[in-house]
């Protein structure tokens, strides 16, 4: 028997990014391609934050962080992160996640801004409000 104490730590959930609840209901299962993410960037407190812009990476079909310079797919934006993911301690194992792809966002909300090719990229299945 450990009758140590034991310490978790947990983040909450910071959805206000979220325009509606259309679309969350809806959200595709995902996975991550952590090695694409910059630590102090994009998980800094070692978590991927709900909201966070995502592109799918040509090759493996995995999902990295959007990045209109990028040329393996994911300079093309596809959606957001609906739900926040614990950020692995090595960035070899891929977590699971939700995609959110259709909807309304508010844009001051988002933990990463999206730029202009962004927004048409998702035109028409994402709303910026």
């Amino acid at each position: 028997m450990n009758l140590n104490p034991v310490t978790e730590t947990f983040q909450n959930e910071d959805q206000r990014w979220l325009g509606s609840a259309h679309g969350t209901s809806a959200g595709d299962s995902i996975t991550l391609d952590t090695s694409t993410f910059t630590a102090g960037t994009h998980y800094p407190n070692g978590y991927f934050p709900s909201g966070l812009p995502l592109g799918k990476i040509t090759a493996t079909g995995l999902y990295g962080p959007y990045d209109d310079a990028a040329s393996d797919g994911r300079q093309t934006l596809v959606g957001f992160l609906l739900c926040t993911v614990d950020a692995p301690s090595v960035n070899t194992q891929d977590p699971q996640g939700a995609l959110f792809w259709h909807g309304k966002v508010v844009e001051a909300r988002l933990p990463i801004a999206v730029d202009t090719n962004g927004k048409a990229d998702v035109a028409g299945r994402i709303r910026f409000v």
